[in-house]
């Protein structure tokens, strides 16, 4: 355990949602924590995982967490691997050149589409359900917001995985990989507001929109770096 991950250490997937957090989190803390538990007394255990939940709790240190890991991992196994894998398949300059084109048409082009009608519709959407969050017509109306965004996020998952990135647009893959989990996010976070009016919920979706804006926008600068 002393390697392990923040997700690791939760025992949670990387692409666990904020109530899976801290679910897990309070089951862990649960399981260990000496009071409840006077066979296990291991305090670094307990450590790692407060510190565990104190970031991945946090969608901003989340996310800057996540870039970590993606950086580390790339630095370590990226490299090597890709010169193999070019050397592998004898792809071609026309045949990178074909990759990146699909690439763009095939998943970057409806990602982009999907989360724009996600991401720009947000504050509208808000802004009626406030003239009165407890009545059922405008509940009602945001919840079927809800509905679509969720099925146009299926929809740009279903876009981004239908074929592996090409290489040197791997960091515009990321951003937008890291888009779409907040996306799904903040549609929980708001949704859970929709079943008991706690503003809590409300503030958390909209700000993991905003963070999820601000990754779509590092996405389209890092491919304007790149084109």
């Amino acid at each position: 355990m002393a390697n392990s991950n923040h997700y690791q250490t939760l025992q949670v997937k990387p692409t666990a949602t904020q109530a899976e957090i801290k679910q897990a989190y309070r089951q862990m803390a649960k399981r260990f924590h000496p009071d409840s538990n006077h066979n296990i007394k291991d305090s670094d255990r307990i450590r790692r995982i407060n510190a565990a939940y104190e970031v991945l709790n946090d969608p901003q240190q989340r996310q800057n967490y996540d870039r970590q890991q993606f950086s580390s991992a790339k630095g370590k196994k990226n490299y090597k691997p890709q010169n193999q894998q070019y050397r592998r398949q004898g792809k071609t300059g026309k045949n990178a050149d074909e990759h990146l084109q699909q690439w763009l048409e095939w998943v970057y082009v409806p990602v982009n589409r999907f989360l724009c009608r996600i991401l720009n519709s947000l504050e509208e959407e808000i802004d009626e359900l406030s003239a009165d969050p407890f009545d059922d017509e405008l509940l009602g109306a945001f919840q079927a917001y809800l509905e679509d965004c969720q099925h146009f996020l299926s929809q740009a998952r279903s876009a981004f995985g239908s074929m592996p990135n090409p290489a040197n647009l791997a960091s515009v893959a990321a951003h937008l990989y890291y888009c779409l989990d907040r996306v799904g996010d903040g549609i929980e976070e708001l949704n859970w507001f929709t079943l008991n009016y706690d503003e809590h919920y409300l503030h958390t979706g909209q700000e993991l929109f905003r963070i999820a804006s601000q990754l779509r926008q590092e996405a389209l600068g890092a491919m304007n770096e790149l084109t």
